[in-house]
């Protein structure tokens, strides 16, 4: 029984093939936390120090911390409605391409100002995100 009264939707008999997607998204989103957390101790430190409330200030560092850690937050919520859309959407009639285009737009652009970072992480389900699925 769902208690929240949203409509309970069943999962599809969508491929497994086809549904790895959100998953991908969830892992990435998860190994960029973990990363922030042990590689942004001494920043993350400060910020409990300073007791959290408005402990980012004018330091530049600390806000791209700040960012670095809730990107994870925010990637994670991606994985996490895209994985809900593959389960539970018939395939072509949810079209998630222009999901996929925005996406693949800020892949491109963060492999372009740091090609050496995570990005191309996300690159493999953006893409995928992007391609017209076989009728």
């Amino acid at each position: 029984m769902n208690t929240l009264n949203t409509p309970s939707l069943p999962p599809t008999t969508t491929p497994l093939r086809s549904t790895w997607k959100g998953l991908w998204l969830l892992a990435v989103a998860v190994v960029h936390t973990l990363f922030a957390a042990v590689a942004f101790q001494p920043q993350l430190h400060q910020i409990a120090q300073r007791g959290v409330f408005d402990s980012v200030g004018t330091d530049p560092m600390v806000g791209a911390v700040t960012w670095f850690v809730l990107f994870g937050g925010v990637f994670a919520l991606l994985g996490w409605a895209v994985l809900l859309v593959e389960r539970h959407a018939a395939p072509v009639s949810i079209p998630l391409r222009g999901l996929g285009a925005g996406l693949l737009a800020l892949t491109l652009l963060g492999i372009v100002l740091m090609p050496t970072s995570g990005f191309w992480l996300a690159l493999p389900p953006a893409l995928a995100l992007c391609w017209r699925p076989r009728r």
